[in-house]
């Protein structure tokens, strides 16, 4: 049966039209169906009217830059999301993984990384936490099926490759950035972090990969799907070191062997991730409770204050 949910739709969110045809033969061949649009508050409501697998975003664009598209994007929906960019810097790198994007790659791109990439994110679950942490979530849950076809947000353009003028579309947040967040409902009764019941500890960190769930002090914490896959590897790692290529690959769903290419970028994005999941657990760098950096290596758990 034909649903919504397992249709492989990829909404395409680009300025420049050569690109965004480049775009829409790759994912096509991928076994997409494309739905491509040239600037970021079409785009916004493309992902929500269609509720896509994947989404390409583009950085540099009129009207609202893809750092503000991703944001808008990531309060309603858990597409997978891939940011294109001119621009290699870290720290736009660590914008655009800040703003929700699960991968991030620079132009000019290769074809076949950018389908490789995709098909590796497609592997990884889906299921996240809810935006006020009381649990997993479902992306079909969040985002209805649409009950009319897709209208732009300005009037609509000619078939693409023919010239346009763009006109600045009016800038309004989505009435869910505005919404009041619901309310939090605690559990009845103490937790069992039981490691029989899929829960690993590290000095009272606690994280269960089924469930998809880390918790600090008996609050979850919220984190994209890397962030939660990197925590998860070094929690099964415990004390062993992981380097940054491993780490680059586990995120692409690739076994560590030396025949696949690690580019300095990637490394530079295991790197952002790490800082970004150190700030969410209130961990120190100099005396780190849970991730320990191996200088010129990788990463690994901190020691156990119980040794």
């Amino acid at each position: 049966m034909d649903t919504n949910s397992e249709r492989r739709v990829a909404v395409i969110i680009e300025d420049d039209a050569d690109i965004r045809h480049l775009l829409e033969t790759v994912l096509t061949q991928a076994g997409f169906e494309v739905i491509a649009t040239g600037n970021g508050l079409d785009g916004v409501q493309a992902v929500r009217a269609y509720d896509p697998m994947v989404t390409t975003l583009d950085v540099s664009m009129p009207g609202i830059d893809g750092f503000e598209a991703a944001k808008r994007i990531r309060a309603f929906s858990n597409t997978y999301l891939v940011m294109l960019t001119a621009r290699d810097e870290e720290i736009d790198t660590l914008q655009g993984l800040e703003a929700g994007a699960d991968d991030y790659l620079t132009k000019p791109f290769r074809p076949r990384e950018l389908r490789a990439r995709v098909e590796a994110m497609m592997r990884r679950p889906r299921q996240v936490l809810a935006v006020d942490g009381s649990g997993p979530v479902a992306p079909a849950a969040q985002a209805p099926a649409p009950t009319a076809p897709f209208a732009p947000a300005a009037a609509p353009a000619p078939a693409y490759g023919a010239p346009t003028a763009y006109e600045p579309a009016p800038v309004q947040a989505p009435a869910t950035v505005a919404a009041e967040p619901a309310a939090v409902v605690e559990p009845a009764g103490p937790k069992n972090y039981d490691r029989e019941d899929g829960w690993i500890e590290h000095n009272a960190l606690f994280v269960n990969s089924e469930m998809r769930l880390a918790e600090k002090d008996g609050k979850a914490i919220e984190l994209t799907r890397s962030e939660f896959d990197l925590l998860n590897a070094l929690m099964e790692s415990q004390r062993r070191v992981r380097s940054k290529a491993d780490l680059a690959l586990l995120l692409r769903g690739e076994s560590y062997v030396t025949a696949h290419f690690v580019s300095e970028a990637d490394k530079r994005a295991i790197e952002v991730h790490m800082a970004n999941l150190r700030r969410k657990l209130a961990d120190s760098i100099t005396t780190p409770r849970w991730i320990e950096t191996v200088r010129g290596v990788g990463y690994r758990l901190a020691a156990s204050e119980a040794d």
